[in-house]
């Protein structure tokens, strides 16, 4: 579904997302393990459906862009990205959150967003051994945030679904990659990953509150209902 508006009440999306829109849909050539996405993108060749570039996005929306599939993946062609962009700016009374897994490539375009753009990336966890991905990894992924974040452009790290760390470690990554806001989410789907235990995540969630302001999932109340 190339557009599909988001139930605040139910599910896994972000709260303060009201409209999700991938006009790019197919297999991730990331390939994460955990990825709920890869039983439907399987058989499917990832693709840019021209016709989703004539969708009408509105005003007033917060809208998920490539919710399904990485917009910044490297097998993504640059005139896909730029053609998706440009949509965008055609609405530019919404506001958009682009998230990747390679930042590093948004590096390429930060003159085609539209005005009112955040970007994000995701960093599960600082250990390397929990889940097979292409993706680069986090470190790169941090210092490539923290060099859109010099430039001036909003920023968000999300720390889902979260995985078991090393709490120096981790709080560094997220240091670096300078984030305005860092979101907090534990798996919804099932995936048997290696979790932290409660204390832990409230000791990471106090320690990145010193350095950032901080937004938890709702599926975190999962592993923190133990201390309530």
């Amino acid at each position: 579904m190339p557009i599909k508006r988001n139930n605040q009440k139910a599910g896994n999306m972000y709260e303060f997302i009201t409209l999700m829109y991938s006009p790019i849909r197919g297999r991730c050539s990331h390939l994460c393990t955990y990825c709920y996405m890869k039983r439907w993108g399987k058989l499917n060749p990832i693709h840019l459906d021209e016709r989703d570039l004539k969708l009408d996005l509105g005003k007033g929306e917060t809208v998920f862009v490539c919710y399904t599939a990485d917009l910044f993946a490297d097998d993504i062609p640059a005139e896909w990205i730029e053609k998706v962009l440009d949509h965008l700016c055609r609405y530019p009374d919404n506001r958009y959150l682009l998230q990747t897994k390679n930042p590093k490539r948004m590096l390429d375009f930060t003159d085609k967003f539209p005005p009112d753009v955040f970007l994000g990336t995701t960093i599960e966890t600082n250990r390397t051994n929990y889940y097979e991905s292409k993706a680069p990894t986090f470190l790169e992924r941090a210092e490539a945030l923290g060099e859109l974040s010099k430039l001036g452009l909003e920023t968000m790290v999300t720390i889902e679904p979260i995985m078991d760390f090393d709490l120096e470690e981790l709080v560094d990554l997220v240091v670096t990659a300078n984030p305005v806001w860092v979101n907090v989410g534990a798996d919804s789907k099932s995936h048997d990953l290696p979790e932290p235990d409660p204390k832990k995540v409230s000791a990471l969630i106090s320690a990145l509150k010193e350095k950032t302001d901080v937004e938890l999932k709702r599926n975190i109340d999962r592993i923190l209902e133990d201390l309530k």
